[in-house]
């Protein structure tokens, strides 16, 4: 592997926070995302038409700048994952969530001038900020709270659509004969169900008939149940990831260590360090700054690590 080629990986692999190049390119992606959002935006306002041609040069810049990135996360690939072979480490990085994200935001630059199904691609480009998740190692705490609440989640949200259709069904049967413009079918509530369930309440579509108004009433009070279940699973990981942190947990202990030069944990992967060793990394301090590590974070030298380690 040539050295040119573990620079442009180092450079462009988040993380790196000592490396100055490293960093200023992380700012750079920072800052053009955000610009490429802004002329999305702006090209929209009639306002400003006579800018119109300086806003695309500006967009066909940064979208230039994602293809480039794009080129080389792919020449690179073989370095993110050393364990496969080069074809497939970048059929895994084309197939894994950096991958599509990159592949859906510089899509629509060939695409926006032919059918309207492809112009509609530039709603696509929002998925630019997503990637601003993966700069700053505090929103790795929500992920992973989602990640790991996942099933519960997954399981309000079935609950919430049983609840949608359910009372879609029931407003059709109660409001068909008096309101067969709009209530046309069993789907036809689904409109109102939803807004109502979720609290929004447009207005547009609303029960007439005692009956209908007697079950809006008790599918309002569900739907405030409803919202609340996700709500509270929620609140619950990150009260459950602040114990984790704070070291509450009675069967815990933390510890303090502080990765020195010739520590065999330099360069390893947080989830290699904790399989190994059975330990859980919950913050990694680098450089003054407190980073919640995932899986993939790699050690570096002079990281200061708070660890959780089971004492039973």
């Amino acid at each position: 592997m040539s050295e040119q080629k573990k620079r442009v990986f180092s450079i462009i692999q988040i993380g790196n926070r000592e490396d100055l190049p490293s960093r200023a390119f992380d700012y750079f992606i920072v800052a053009v995302i955000l610009l490429n959002i802004a002329c999305t935006f702006l090209e929209t306002f009639a306002v400003m038409e006579p800018y119109m041609h300086v806003l695309r040069v500006v967009e066909q810049l940064t979208l230039l700048v994602f293809c480039v990135e794009y080129a080389l996360r792919i020449w690179t690939a073989p370095l993110l994952y050393p364990g496969l072979t080069p074809w497939k480490a970048v059929v895994k990085f084309l197939h894994s969530y950096d991958g599509v994200v990159d592949l859906l935001t510089i899509l629509p630059f060939f695409f926006l001038d032919g059918f309207i199904v492809f112009r509609m691609l530039r709603v696509v480009r929002i998925f630019h900020l997503f990637r601003i998740n993966s700069y700053y190692d505090s929103f790795n705490v929500i992920t992973s709270v989602l990640y790991e609440k996942r099933n519960q989640l997954l399981s309000s949200l079935f609950i919430l659509v049983v609840l949608i259709l359910a009372s879609s069904l029931g407003m059709y049967s109660a409001e068909h004969e008096a309101q067969p413009e709009l209530f046309k079918n069993a789907l036809s509530g689904i409109w109102w169900s939803v807004s109502a369930l979720l609290t929004v309440g447009y207005g547009d579509i609303y029960p007439i008939t005692p009956l209908g108004r007697a079950m809006a009433i008790v599918i309002s009070f569900l739907g405030v149940m409803a919202v609340a279940i996700p709500t509270g699973i929620i609140s619950a990981g990150f009260v459950e990831n602040y114990n984790e942190a704070s070291g509450l947990d009675e069967t815990f202990h933390t510890e303090i260590i502080t990765v020195g030069i010739d520590s065999a944990w330099i360069g390893m992967k947080t989830k290699e360090i904790e399989e190994r060793y059975g330990l859980k990394i919950l913050f990694v301090k680098r450089n003054g700054e407190q980073i919640a590590p995932d899986g993939d974070t790699k050690m570096l030298q002079d990281d200061v690590l708070l660890l959780l380690e089971n004492i039973d």
